[in-house]
């Protein structure tokens, strides 16, 4: 059965590990919706689960913090 729900405990842990990858990496969120030519409203709406990432998005986001897409899904 597939897990769709931005609220799931899966998709918060996803965005929890996220969020701190981004901040253990010293980067704000301005930064890295800078280098992804989105508004930094962008970061904070995946962030607080208020929109869902695909993968894509995933992909680009871990490559800008500097992290494997491995390691964080």
């Amino acid at each position: 059965m597939a897990v769709k729900s931005i609220h799931s405990d899966e998709y918060q842990e996803l965005i929890a590990r996220l969020i701190k990858a981004r901040k253990s990496k010293k980067l704000t969120q301005e930064q890295v919706a800078e280098k992804l030519d989105k508004p930094q409203s962008y970061i904070a709406k995946y962030e607080k689960c208020e929109r869902r990432l695909d993968v894509i998005e995933l992909k680009a986001i871990c490559k800008i913090i500097g992290i494997k897409f491995q390691d964080i899904v």
